[in-house]
């Protein structure tokens, strides 16, 4: 692993903190490039964007500092020096952009659900790329395990899984789909909005997948908040496309009940055929 990049005398350069400037640029780029193609205006969409990491960097910080209450109590100065008190809740970071693109979008009298489709491409690139980061940086480390796939950190006893990587693959991946399920709303296939229920369910299967794989856990009464959360996200969403799809998964299972119907009936005169006095 490589935590410093660069390091000129007393000036270092860290990885995961280059990861986090790439990060920023190329989901503000892929951003500016969906947004050519809306009616909004670039310097709206860009303050929404400004506000809202803001507001996710304010509420990530804090319900990381409540859930760690013990470590910081009421010092001001620990909770604004990150780089000697690090800490953030990845949910709490979500939430409050989330919140504050919202509030953002209703003081400018911008439609949310049209605006909001087209941030998650970027979100999920943010967040790819920063998992590589952390991967890179050794920020981000599995627990110990004897898989084919695994990698030894620095710091760290014993072999251990790919685990930000893992998750890197699996958001770039999710940054394709949604930039597909984009068109997929422009030709009114879905409905506006769809895109955040999306990021919201994939995003929260990952973490409540590779939650047990990780090192380090955020904790909430002796449970893993990230685990919790993600776990209770992944089951109203579920049940929400489940409700969203139910015609086309009906038409889908009807369909296929009666071709699995057709082909036994004809195996079965098939065979009655080959079994007749006439053969």
């Amino acid at each position: 692993m490589l935590p410093v990049l660069l390091s000129f005398g007393p000036v270092k350069i860290y990885t995961f903190g280059v990861f986090l400037v790439l990060s920023f640029f190329w989901a503000s780029f892929l951003l500016w490039r969906l947004i050519r193609l809306t009616s909004f205006k670039e310097e709206d969409v860009f303050d929404g964007l400004f506000w809202s990491l803001a507001g996710g960097i304010f509420l990530g910080r804090l319900i990381y500092v409540i859930l760690n209450f013990n470590q910081f109590g009421f010092n001001i100065l620990k909770f604004i020096l990150i780089n000697g008190y690090p800490g953030f809740s990845i949910f709490g970071v979500i939430f409050g952009g989330l919140l504050t693109l919202l509030l953002f979008c209703y003081h400018k009298k911008i439609k949310y659900k049209e605006l909001i489709d087209y941030f998650i491409p970027s979100i999920f690139l943010a967040f790819g790329l920063g998992k590589l980061g952390g991967f890179f940086s050794g920020e981000e480390i599995g627990t110990v395990t004897k898989f084919l796939l695994r990698i030894r950190y620095v710091g760290n006893d014993g072999l251990r899984h790919l685990t930000s990587f893992y998750e890197c693959l699996l958001f770039l991946a999710g940054a394709f789909l949604a930039y597909k399920i984009i068109f997929l709303i422009r030709k009114e296939k879905l409905n506006q909005g769809m895109n955040l229920y999306f990021f919201l369910w994939y995003f929260s299967l990952v973490y409540f997948v590779f939650d047990k794989l990780k090192g380090y856990h955020l904790y909430f009464l002796s449970y893993s908040f990230n685990w919790g959360v993600s776990l209770i996200i992944v089951l109203i969403l579920s049940f929400y496309f489940l409700y969203y799809f139910r015609n086309s998964i009906n038409i889908y299972v009807q369909k296929t009940w009666k071709n699995i119907y057709h082909r036994t009936k004809n195996k079965i005169r098939g065979g009655q055929d080959k079994n007749s006095p006439a053969n």
